[in-house]
């Protein structure tokens, strides 16, 4: 089974290297993927609505997926499947620095499907470019040859997954704070 995956996954990747590479694409999803380097541009926009009254509630649930993200994606998963990156089972020309950790799920997709997900679930005015990110850095992380396509498969679905979950977690501590801010008569 596992045979038949991996090699289904590289074909994929095979087709992309061998049909689609080219130098304006190697810049240009070299740059894309940097959207989910750490996932420092997703804490940023969370920061960014944590300070704004009317979407501290949104940022509150996108910081909830995040946490779950990173604690069971990033720090559970990747190591208790600990599958090897693509470069490292067949030879590939890869164009930025290879990375140290496990392949499998991709951090990168999932943080930004975590991000895309809350958005879209709260009807954010920023739903529309935060699926379009998340689109092009799931794609990015394939081009580059740096995940296989389960891989970001897993981290798209545990990216929504955990959205959804940020949203009820999330959701609920705002709505207790504000309960306990409320019935105190502090703001």
């Amino acid at each position: 089974m596992f045979n038949a995956v991996t090699s289904w996954d590289l074909s994929v990747l095979n087709f992309i290297s061998e049909n689609i590479r080219c130098p304006f694409l190697d810049t240009f999803f070299s740059l894309v993927t940097k959207l989910g380097d750490g996932g420092v541009f997703w804490i940023a926009v969370t920061f960014f609505l944590l300070i704004i009254p009317k979407q501290r509630k949104t940022g509150l649930m996108m910081a909830f997926a995040m946490i779950l993200g990173l604690i069971i994606g990033n720090g559970i998963l990747k190591n208790a499947v600990a599958r090897i990156r693509p470069y490292d089972l067949v030879e590939a020309e890869i164009i930025i620095k290879h990375l140290s950790d496990f392949s499998f799920p991709s951090g990168h997709t999932l943080v930004c499907f975590e991000a895309a997900s809350v958005l879209t679930i709260r009807k954010s005015r920023l739903w529309i470019p935060a699926v379009v990110i998340a689109v092009l850095v799931a794609f990015s992380r394939l081009y580059l040859f740096v995940h296989y396509p389960t891989d970001v498969i897993a981290g798209a679905v545990l990216g929504i997954l955990f959205g959804f979950c940020g949203v009820f977690l999330g959701g609920k501590l705002y709505d207790f704070i504000a309960e306990k801010k409320g019935s105190t008569g502090k703001e």
